[in-house]
């Protein structure tokens, strides 16, 4: 009972036990999926699941008390282990390896870097990738195969730690399978962020799309301009729940809490979460937003402002209305923030923002006209496209891409390169893909998981429409019009976890899951295997919750919140499905196509 579902299960006959005698062989580039797996099996299970290469060191014994004599060329130890622990399977033997193997199933474009084939026997489990990847998603489904207290970091009970015999092969639908976490907001520790790593991994995302700056807050230290993090990394206080309408119609915060809130990450912090991360096969992509949501650097850097006036960090949640003014010098301060951010990050991608800026600072500034002339532009929307586009290209002269929000499409300038990410509906989606550029599609009515989960009123703070395991599960990222080459485009899609009714890692556990649970179904599994079966997929959920359980995460039940997760008295903002359609449709007029 996987998830995500397999693409095969060929159920076989008997099973296999993790007994003390076990023992992980892995080839060279498997090694640091065996550490991953040694550390997780022996921290529940309390067994020692000893590295096979332990009993073939050719001095005399091994360091697990065996005899590990080998000969000089390297040839087998005593329990018939070569020194690299890679020949065929045998007893009692977990083995990993990475295979260019074509019977391997295909992922997207034909490739097999992810893919994996698992095969349990009674006498031994044996894990193929075509990539250490590969090797690491096999692994997870050797382990969600396993009783679901092998999530626990210590043991609670002595077994047996059996696993029926299988074959399992698989591979993902899409290349990109991603989590937006917002920590701008609301920040989260490193060791939370690296929490929230080991919740994707295990669900075979393969994405942690970093959002590390706002109106509310600069999350990354910045050693050129240290300010950034002195000022904009804390305010004085927060919103507490949603704007609401006064007689007028006019949206206003009820209340603050009158708590200052802050933090940020050293760069040696960001260097440790990005580690941790690659060794799950997690790729952290960084944002820095431009050029409106940028409140906190203003405040730190007035001149990088229209006004240039002192500001403070924002302490409301929406859109502040201060945005970068488009002179050489702000450009050259962001170009100088996205060189230190690419040194830490060796994600191929890097994102540059671009999403709701507002254009009324610009209309009612006579310099900021002034250089919209000088530039030889149209209008606001032409001089936002310019600045996005001017950092851009400063990504891809570091030989990275750039990606933004799907407003980066206005202006008509985008550098054919750039990657866009669909979040106003799938209608980006759909622009992006037939102008030829690549896409991931995130779009708010199927993936914002900070949406409310249902249409009770003890939902704490409920936010805009409802959005249910079951709506998450029906997602797809591809428009249904487009032609064969267009949907080669998109690469993929990513839930959004935006936090500014998020302010605790208990309250992110209820807004991500089990909808993340669904998210990756419908990123690696999808159709592949055939249409979606939301009553066969709840089966399967409903074994996978005693794992969530066990991995400490307090995921929403399906009954609804309990009354410590509930906010009484705090306002919220909900919505009906029509209205939002209706707001989505109007603020994408201007690119669809």
């Amino acid at each position: 009972m996987l998830i995500p579902r397999p693409r095969r299960t060929e159920p076989g006959v008997g099973a296999f036990a993790i007994t003390p005698s076990t023992r992980i062989a892995a080839d060279p580039a498997s090694e640091s999926v065996r550490l991953y797996l040694q550390q997780t099996l022996r921290g529940s299970t309390g067994l020692p699941v000893r590295d096979a290469a332990e009993a073939a060191a050719p001095s005399g014994t091994g360091t697990d008390g065996t005899d590990g004599a080998a000969g000089t060329d390297g040839a087998a130890g005593t329990d018939g282990t070569d020194t690299a622990g890679t020949q065929a399977t045998r007893t009692d033997h977990i083995v990993l390896r990475v295979a260019d193997d074509d019977t391997l199933p295909a992922g997207p474009d034909g490739d097999r870097s992810e893919a994996f084939r698992l095969v349990v026997t009674s006498e031994s489990v044996e894990i193929t990738g075509g990539s250490a990847a590969g090797v690491f998603y096999g692994v997870q489904a050797l382990l969600q195969s396993l009783p679901a207290d092998v999530y626990r970091h210590g043991r609670v009970g002595t077994g047996p730690w059996t696993i029926p015999a299988v074959t399992v092969e698989d591979a993902p639908a899409f290349a990109w399978r991603g989590v937006m976490l917002d920590v701008a907001r609301h920040f989260r520790t490193k060791h939370e962020v690296m929490r929230v790593v080991d919740q994707l991994a295990a669900h075979r995302i393969n994405r942690l799309h970093f959002h590390l700056t706002e109106d509310q807050g600069w999350r990354i230290e910045i050693r050129k301009y240290p300010r950034l993090t002195e000022i904009g990394s804390w305010r004085k206080e927060s919103q507490v729940g949603a704007h609401v309408p006064d007689a007028d119609g006019v949206l206003h915060p009820v209340s603050f809490d009158g708590r200052p809130h802050g933090g940020y990450y050293t760069q040696d912090d960001i260097r440790e979460i990005v580690a941790y991360a690659s060794d799950r096969f997690v790729t952290v992509v960084p944002e820095i937003e431009t050029p409106g949501h940028v409140r906190a650097a203003l405040a730190a850097y007035p001149s990088l402002g229209v006004s240039g006036e002192p500001i403070d960090v924002w302490t409301e949640w929406g859109i502040a209305d201060d945005v970068l003014n488009a002179e050489e010098s702000t450009i050259a301060f962001f170009e100088d923030v996205l060189d230190e951010v690419i040194a830490l990050f060796p994600s191929d991608y890097i994102g540059v923002g671009g999403d709701e800026c507002p254009k009324v600072q610009w209309e009612q500034d006579p310099r900021t006209q002034e250089r919209i002339r000088e530039l030889g532009l149209q209008d606001e929307e032409q001089l936002q496209a310019w600045i996005i586009g001017r950092l851009a290209a400063h990504v891809e002269s570091h030989g990275r891409r750039a990606f933004g929000w799907d407003e980066i499409l206005e202006g008509g300038t985008l550098s054919q390169s750039a990657t866009v990410l669909s979040w106003r509906g799938l209608t980006g989606a759909r622009t992006a893909a037939k102008r030829g550029h690549d896409v991931i599609s995130a779009p708010d009515d199927q993936v914002y998981l900070d949406y409310r989960q249902s249409d009770l009123e003890t939902e704490p703070i409920p936010v805009s429409i409802v959005l249910t395991v079951d709506d998450v599960f029906a997602f797809d990222p591809v428009p249904s019009d487009l032609t064969e080459a267009e949907r080669a485009h998109v690469i993929g899609g990513q839930g959004n976890m935006w936090t500014e009714h998020v302010d605790t890692a208990r309250k992110l556990d209820y807004q991500l899951f089990p909808r993340v649970a669904a998210l990756a179904e419908a990123l690696w599994s999808a159709d592949v295997t055939g249409p979606r079966d939301v009553a066969e997929f709840r089966g399967r959920l409903a074994e996978h919750v005693a794992r969530l359980e066990a991995m400490g995460i307090e995921y929403r039940h399906e009954a609804g919140p309990f009354p410590w997760e509930q906010r009484p008295g705090v306002p919220g903002r909900p919505h009906s499905r029509e209205e939002r359609a209706a707001y989505i449709d109007a603020v994408t007029a201007n690119i669809a196509e």
